[in-house]
């Protein structure tokens, strides 16, 4: 499917596509004691967020749920065990996993850590409520 461009005035004010990091190069260069984000999208007027995590070999995020966003998982590097209520589920490198809003779920890297992308959904500000009686 192809359509012509007209070149209307307001293409010049559109945001253009842009390159943010090669994930292979940060994987390959992330130590096997390395832990933590390595990237995080941080670009102004994102309705996005997104990280690239390396847990080192043996290491884990504890048991958690996330009631609010859809998470999308991508192993770039490494094995692992994505534990949920239902049993263990491995990770292989190429992986790409949906983690529904409301389930639990743990992460464990296997021998050569786990290195992955999360994407989901901008959270809003914190903002402050006042207490309901």
């Amino acid at each position: 499917m192809t359509s012509e461009h007209t070149g209307t005035p307001d293409d010049e004010a559109a945001p253009l596509p842009r390159i943010l990091c090669d994930t292979a190069a940060l994987a390959a260069a992330a130590g096997d004691d390395r832990a933590g984000a390595l990237w995080r999208l941080a670009e102004s007027g994102r309705q996005l967020d997104a990280n690239v995590v390396r847990l080192p070999p043996g290491h884990r995020v504890d048991t958690h749920r996330e009631p609010d966003l859809d998470v999308l998982l991508l192993v770039l590097a490494g094995h692992g065990t994505l534990t949920a209520p239902d049993g263990e589920h491995p990770l292989p490198t190429g992986t790409l996993t949906w983690l529904p809003h409301g389930s639990t779920r743990s992460l464990t890297a296997g021998p050569a850590g786990l290195t992955y992308l999360t994407v989901h959904r901008r959270r809003p500000g914190m903002t402050i409520r006042t207490r309901q009686s």
